[in-house]
């Protein structure tokens, strides 16, 4: 699978670990940064990268999820989620991780680099690349509204 990967300053130590582990893993891993720390650095266009591509990807038949990391993780699923097409969830725990994939078919999910141990802020992130989005009707249904709503602007 190819993985898009993103951080900011507080999430470099996680990212570097990551590259390395999932790349020994098997996966395609793409870094889109940053590649040197910078305290002042800002995380919407790393983010914004990673979920462009994994949208990109989707959209032309490779299977691809991204991931993106900073200080708490919200502020770069925010950013990831302000690209149409994704759907980026924070994660805190190995369930989060796996229901965001189950019920939600996340495709990208959101880490806090300061939150976690890099031990389990992998656990978590493998949980989430493992995880198939599980097809439920209830769940396909809830996704195609909030679609049509990024499309229309309304959910009925």
């Amino acid at each position: 699978m190819r993985v898009h990967l993103a951080t900011d300053h507080a999430g470099m130590e996680l990212s570097a670990h990551l590259l390395s582990h999932l790349t020994r893993a098997g996966h395609d891993v793409v870094d889109h940064g940053p590649v040197s720390y910078d305290p002042e650095d800002d995380y919407p266009g790393f983010c914004i990268s990673a979920a462009e591509a994994v949208v990109t990807d989707r959209a032309a038949g490779v299977e691809a999820l991204g991931i993106v990391l900073g200080g708490s993780g919200n502020g770069e699923q925010i950013a990831a989620n302000k690209v149409h097409g994704v759907r980026a969830a924070l994660a805190w725990n190995l369930e989060t991780a796996r229901l965001a994939r189950q019920h939600n078919d996340a495709n990208v999910v959101a880490v806090g680099g300061r939150q976690h141990s890099v031990e389990a802020a992998t656990e978590i992130i493998e949980a989430f690349l493992a995880e198939p989005f599980s097809g439920a009707e209830r769940h396909s249904r809830r996704i195609a509204q909030i679609g049509r709503f990024e499309e229309t602007g309304s959910v009925a």
